[in-house]
């Protein structure tokens, strides 16, 4: 079925491209600040004896309860009804669940609050970076998803920030009462001016829509930058998708084409939460325990974490310069090593210096594997379902780390957690190494088609030839 979608990869980048930006990324922004906010909140509920450590526990496991729920429902919901209205319902989530956490009479309804509005923001997370890949230009869809990775990375600072303006003066509630609000603004303008994904249109059985929706986008081009736009026809795979005939099995997606990219995504994010949570969580713990006081560990926890931010930006310059395959594999490998002559620095010149360098590449790493390439390796009409459920198998390990590290650090110490993470690091590189696949510069549409069988290709070229043949046959009796 021949469409226009191939000139979504050639339009040059406009005010329409950056509308998509700041709509989807300002979601996530709003998405990771209400994440972001919650241990701040925590500190005044204990402060206040609404809470104590093991009410901590249950809120923070809420939270990942609810993030891996999203995923999952999120991929449905996203290639089952559209990425649009999926996104719509993610903001209206959590926005509104923000609202209710702000009025909660006692810690446990406060728990489940938390627990729901994890839901909307997995789901969000999975919609929001995988509709952002179908919208770009291939050429430039590595550096503008990296880009929208970092404004999602600057959440924690505009968290901190807010909850140090208002908690003090007005209480935990005014936090998720401004988040709420924000996500309403966000939503509202979403609904109004987000336009559906044109590849979800087409593999839907909406080609008149989708086409539609290009045209409308080409000429507020066309008026905005005063010139008309020329296209090159689409070749090979380009502008060629197949509309969705039958439900998919769930059982699809671990094996075949669907389970070589289940695995490369879901190895792709488990190596993101293996050293994420290693590096960003456990730092403070680590340095009090080598005998700093809190306030010194504090310190240079900040000064490490000064890496995190020029890690997101560092990657939009160069993400795009690279195979994506071997990036990541390099990156990983990069995390593994320094991660170990980290644990063994004793000089606070050195800790703060290896623990800067290792957080900047821990953040290339970081826009690299949750907005770039495991969003990439999926076909349109899975992108959602399969990225859903490599991030809640990645939700898993994250969740599951922190008993590791906290086992591994109370009877070997940290040259043993930063060893035993560094090699399972490995192991995932050598993984993708093996399995992964190049998406860089390459269409949606051929990034779908890359491992079609060959009885399937040659099942599609004996259809094409016999329309073919029948065309000629019918101008010939004509």
């Amino acid at each position: 079925m021949r469409n226009n979608l191939n000139k979504l990869d050639q339009l040059p980048i406009s005010k329409w491209h950056w509308e998509v930006f700041f709509m989807l990324g300002m979601g996530l922004q709003c998405n990771g600040f209400l994440n972001s906010v919650g241990s701040s909140v925590l500190a005044d509920l204990v402060k206040i004896g609404w809470s104590n450590n093991y009410l901590n526990a249950f809120f923070s496991s809420a939270m990942m309860l609810g993030f891996f729920i999203g995923s999952l429902v999120g991929g449905i919901l996203g290639d089952k009804i559209g990425r649009k209205k999926a996104y719509e319902i993610c903001i209206l989530t959590f926005g509104s669940f923000a609202f209710l956490a702000a009025l909660v009479p006692n810690m446990w309804t406060l728990i489940i609050c938390r627990c729901l509005m994890g839901i909307g923001m997995g789901a969000g997370i999975v919609i929001g970076y995988g509709t952002f890949t179908e919208l770009m230009p291939a050429k430039v869809r590595g550096k503008w998803s990296a880009r929208i990775s970092f404004l999602g990375n600057l959440s924690p600072v505009i968290a901190t920030i807010a909850a140090y303006l208002m908690i003090p003066y007005l209480g935990w509630r005014t936090v998720f009462i401004v988040g709420g609000c924000a996500a309403f603004i966000i939503l509202y303008f979403v609904h109004k001016y987000l336009c559906e994904s044109p590849r979800w249109c087409m593999t839907n059985n909406q080609v008149a829509k989708g086409n539609a929706i290009i045209d409308d986008v080409v000429a507020g081009i066309e008026k905005s930058q005063n010139r008309k736009l020329h296209f090159k026809p689409a070749t090979t795979d380009e502008g060629l998708v197949q509309p969705t005939k039958s439900k998919l099995k769930v059982g699809s997606f671990f094996h075949g084409d669907l389970g070589r990219r289940l695995l490369v995504s879901s190895v792709t994010l488990i190596a993101m939460d293996l050293s994420l949570y290693t590096i960003t969580v456990w730092i403070p713990t680590i340095f009090v325990n080598n005998g700093f006081d809190i306030s010194k560990s504090l310190l240079m926890t900040m000064l490490v974490m000064l890496g995190a931010p020029c890690g997101a930006y560092f990657s939009t310059l160069i993400i795009d310069k690279f195979p994506r395959k071997w990036f990541g594999v390099t990156l990983i490998l990069g995390i593994a090593v320094l991660g170990y002559v980290y644990s063994i620095q004793r000089t606070d010149l050195g800790i703060v210096l290896i623990g800067v360098g290792l957080t900047f590449i821990l953040y290339i790493y970081n826009a690299f594997s949750s907005a770039v390439y495991a969003p990439e390796v999926w076909p349109t009409e899975t992108k959602m379902r399969g990225l859903g459920i490599a991030d809640a198998i990645g939700r898993i390990v994250a969740i599951l780390t922190p008993y590791l590290i906290a086992w591994l650090l109370t009877d070997f110490g940290q040259v043993v957690v930063f060893v035993v993470i560094g090699s399972l690091l490995v192991v995932c590189a050598v993984i993708l190494s093996i399995y992964g696949f190049e998406t860089r510069d390459v269409s949606v549409e051929e990034i779908g088609n890359m491992f079609k069988s060959k009885s399937q290709n040659s099942v599609e070229k004996s259809c094409k030839l016999s329309t073919k043949a029948s065309e000629k046959e019918l101008n010939f009796k004509v």
